[in-house]
């Protein structure tokens, strides 16, 4: 959701448009607009709605607009189905970034994923219910109207049957929509989370792959993003629950390269000695340390390759490392857990993460430190090793 702004916030809660929602809703207008005689007679059909066709097709300019309210509509309950997921959330405590709604619907954005399978259960199912309270509220006041007002009878009888379908489809077990997360609830009861998400992930992907498939043969585009974003989403979420479960109680300090191995450069390295030593050393970051008169050091920045790429070949021996360091430095303590930072580096885009203690640097921690150490891990079966000491694992 890189390209959204706020307009508002209900309980707390920021309430974003991505600008994605904004290419999508006149679509979705137009769709339902080209379409609106034959949905008339197949609600005529299904619910003996009694709407008039004529009503709704006529003149030229009245499909459109009850395509527009209806696609404002459609979207106003995915809102209130994220908002049911959002409430229930914050009543177990767990605070909400923010509700977007975009391309394909809507996202409430926990800052934290509840582990506790029966937290999950209750949030992930709270969407459905919601969505099934607008469809029911929507044929209420569908049933109150003046059979005289067609275009709102065809509105409110299309929401009805669009919010329990929404409810329905989102109950699919396709982690991670609705009904896969409520899948790994359940799956969670009798076996470890990271487990279960693992099998929920799997599950989830097989969903995609027939989405898409069904997305292929229909041509139906938006079956296909559909499709894309569950995989995605599913094998990045499956990945990040693993990587906690296998750094659980893990620090910063059990991972990091100390300040006694670290390979540093002085400020007034010339840009071509660095780069000389970038090659010998194959490295591609260096904390940049400055000594005083009574050879005390200090932390003064970080130069890494991309700070010195851009200087000119030819003026390379005129450029110091203190002119094209980065001073503006992300720091971490050694006592911070590993999945901190993980999620500093992703947050930040950065690849390394400097780790100071009293304001001195005791070592630094890289993204390449982290996946080895995921990837022994997940080799060796166990849990990470704290202490020199083997000990098994319950996450796997």
């Amino acid at each position: 959701m890189m390209w959204s702004f706020r307009i508002g916030s209900v309980f707390g809660i920021p309430i974003k448009l991505d600008v994605t929602f904004l290419l999508i809703l006149p679509v979705f207008a137009y769709l339902i607009g080209m379409q609106i005689g034959m949905a008339a007679e197949i609600l005529n059909l299904s619910m003996g709605a009694g709407i008039d066709v004529a009503a709704v097709t006529t003149p030229w300019w009245m499909p459109w607009a009850l395509g527009l309210s209806a696609a404002i509509g459609l979207f106003v309950g995915v809102f209130l189905h994220e908002l049911g997921h959002s409430v229930t959330a914050q009543r177990y405590g767990y605070p909400i970034d923010s509700i977007t709604l975009w391309l394909l619907g809507g996202v409430a954005a926990l800052s934290e994923m509840p582990e506790n399978w029966k937290q999950e259960f209750a949030i992930a199912i709270a969407g459905p219910i919601v969505s099934v309270l607008v469809g029911v509220g929507s044929f209420l006041l569908f049933l109150v109207t003046p059979e005289a007002m067609d275009g709102a009878r065809f509105v409110l009888a299309y929401l009805a049957i669009l919010n329990v379908f929404l409810a329905g489809f989102n109950m699919l077990p396709a982690f991670p929509m609705d009904g896969g997360r409520i899948l790994r609830a359940l799956l969670a009861r009798s076996q470890p989370y990271a487990r279960a998400t693992q099998q929920a992930a799997t599950i989830g992907k097989g969903f995609a792959f027939l989405l898409g498939l069904f997305g292929l043969i229909g041509f139906n585009v938006i079956l296909i993003a559909i499709a894309f974003f569950i995989y995605i989403a599913a094998s990045s979420e499956a990945q990040q629950v693993t990587m906690k479960a296998a750094f659980q109680d893990v620090t910063v300090a059990d991972i990091m390269t100390p300040a006694g191995d670290l390979h540093t450069v002085a400020p007034e390295t010339s840009v071509a000695q660095l780069f000389q030593r970038m090659f010998t050393e194959r490295h591609t970051g260096y904390p940049v340390i400055e000594a005083d008169a009574w050879d005390d050091e200090r932390l003064i920045g970080l130069v890494t390759l991309s700070d010195a790429r851009d200087i000119d070949p030819v003026e390379r021996d005129a450029y110091t490392v203190e002119e094209v360091m980065t001073t503006d430095l992300e720091t971490i303590s050694p006592d911070s857990d590993a999945m901190t930072a993980i999620e500093r580096m992703q947050r930040n885009g950065i690849g390394r993460l400097l780790v100071v203690e009293n304001g001195d640097l005791v070592g630094i921690i890289s993204r390449s430190d982290l996946m080895t150490a995921f990837n022994v891990v997940q080799q060796s079966g166990g849990s990470v090793n704290l202490r020199g000491q083997a000990e098994p694992t319950r996450q796997f």
